[in-house]
């Protein structure tokens, strides 16, 4: 289930950016130039240390309003509890900031169907100071009550109203408000496709 979860989020977001940011980070989506994006390729980053491979999920790149340097926005869905990945976030963020030498935004998507709270932070720290502090934004899919998403007519609501939190006595229900919001969205049919797909991950 993980590896088609994490191959439709990827489809989600490159078909939806635009309005996955408006819905999540309204305050961001006023900065962003969104008639400048650019999909990049698949970065591969290997770890020594623990001899394994690590693929970072989306990369966007993208500008801000009014100004010529470009900013990468970094996407990760995280579909499994990982104690490491705080770190594994700052790892990729520092790579990325090796490669492109520009501004980069990271963003977890936690998307598991467990119930808990995670840092949105890594800190390295010592006795006598402070090292590091590394912060990245975070969206806990399970803590969000889909309830108050119901009448926000978005693509990436309905899409995930479905990782949202909810009870087995309410899944009828969020089957039906699903399909009221797809009429309502009137997308073609390749999109209309892409939403059901999620649905049918409940």
């Amino acid at each position: 289930m993980a590896v088609d979860h994490d191959r439709l989020f990827k489809e989600l977001i490159q078909a939806f950016f635009e309005e996955f940011i408006l819905l999540f980070f309204p305050e961001m989506y006023e900065y962003i130039d969104f008639q400048h994006l650019s999909f990049l390729s698949e970065e591969l980053f290997t770890d020594v240390t623990a001899g394994e491979k690590y693929r970072v999920d989306l990369l966007v790149e993208t500008k801000l309003k009014g100004e010529d340097g470009l900013i990468i926005v970094h996407i990760e869905n995280q579909s499994y509890v990982q104690p490491s990945f705080p770190e594994r976030m700052f790892i990729y963020f520092s790579r990325l900031f090796e490669k492109y030498r520009t501004n980069i935004v990271p963003i977890a998507v936690f998307s598991y169907d467990a119930i808990r709270d995670e840092p949105s932070s890594f800190t390295l720290q010592l006795p006598f100071g402070s090292i590091l502090h590394f912060r990245f934004f975070t969206i806990k899919l399970r803590k969000q009550n889909w309830r108050n998403y119901i009448r926000i007519d978005n693509p990436i609501t309905a899409a995930l109203l479905s990782k949202m939190g909810y009870t087995e006595s309410e899944r009828i229900e969020l089957k039906k408000q699903f399909l009221r919001m797809l009429v309502r969205l009137e997308l073609d049919e390749a999109k209309q496709r892409l939403l059901m797909a999620f649905l049918k991950h409940m």
